[in-house]
């Protein structure tokens, strides 16, 4: 999603343009691909410049649009489903933990949300200590040295 968000407006990419691009099989995009599609998240066009390109601008795109489609309904625990029927557990109207997951999954739910595609389109490293820890703490020699990308953070799944 990342690398069509990053073309949106030139035109259709091939799946093999894009998994050259993000060094992922064409078979699993393919996959990706397809369940983007059927959610309505992406078209695809047929034929010798064909391939797939965003329904909708990035910034109209949440990311918890995109998890949904690729993973189904938030649920950090089955009785915490957001689809009321994935939520089959008989203990939890007396389960004490039950509203810690509801908290959790609402909290994931919102941050994913308040999160466009177009959010994550800049290319840049961020450093790990924007993410509360700190590389040199432990390893003098090691300060400064750590970066990681947010594709590298976040996965590939969806870029």
């Amino acid at each position: 999603m990342v690398a069509l968000g990053r073309r949106f407006g030139s035109g259709p990419a091939s799946l093999a343009e894009v998994a050259a691009q993000e060094e992922l099989p064409r078979p699993y995009l393919e996959q990706l691909a397809m369940a983007l599609r059927d959610a309505g998240l992406l078209t695809s066009t047929r034929g010798a410049r064909g391939g797939y390109q965003l329904a909708r601008p990035p910034e109209a795109i949440p990311m918890g649009e995109v998890l949904r489609a690729l993973e189904g309904p938030l649920a950090p625990m089955m009785c915490a489903s957001e689809d009321p029927q994935h939520a089959a557990c008989d203990r939890t109207a007396r389960c004490t933990v039950n509203l810690l997951w509801l908290k959790i999954r609402d909290a994931i739910a919102g941050t994913l949300e308040s999160i466009s595609l177009a959010d994550l389109l800049p290319q840049r490293s961020i450093a790990i200590e924007t993410l509360g820890v700190r590389p040199d703490a432990e390893d003098p020699s090691r300060a400064g040295a750590a970066q990681a990308s947010p594709a590298a953070l976040a996965g590939s799944a969806t870029g």
